[in-house]
């Protein structure tokens, strides 16, 4: 494989010019992806705080009225998938239910 084949088979591309585009992008993807991670982990803790102060009070570990705001916020800013991505996030934060 030669230098100037392997960058556009890795992405696909067809040019030199779009391989570099693709590879900057991705590597910006790779970035967002690993703030999202964290931001990810930083709301399960958080959640993990409250189910704690709730159970500790008498409360049930999940506040079904609650999870429904979250669902409608994600559905509406995202569409239908947002309500997928609503409910993964529910399921990491708080378990199956």
């Amino acid at each position: 494989m030669t230098a100037t084949t392997e960058p556009t088979e890795r992405t696909g591309a067809r040019t030199a010019e779009a391989a570099a585009l693709i590879g900057d992008a991705r590597e910006r993807i790779d970035a967002l992806d690993d703030r999202i991670i964290g931001l990810v982990q930083e709301r399960m803790a958080v959640s993990a705080v409250i189910q704690q102060e709730r159970i500790a009070s008498g409360g049930r570990r999940v506040n079904l009225s609650r999870e429904m705001e979250i669902l409608a916020t994600y559905r509406e800013a995202l569409g239908k998938p947002g309500t997928a991505l609503a409910m993964t996030l529910l399921e990491l934060c708080r378990g199956k239910i």
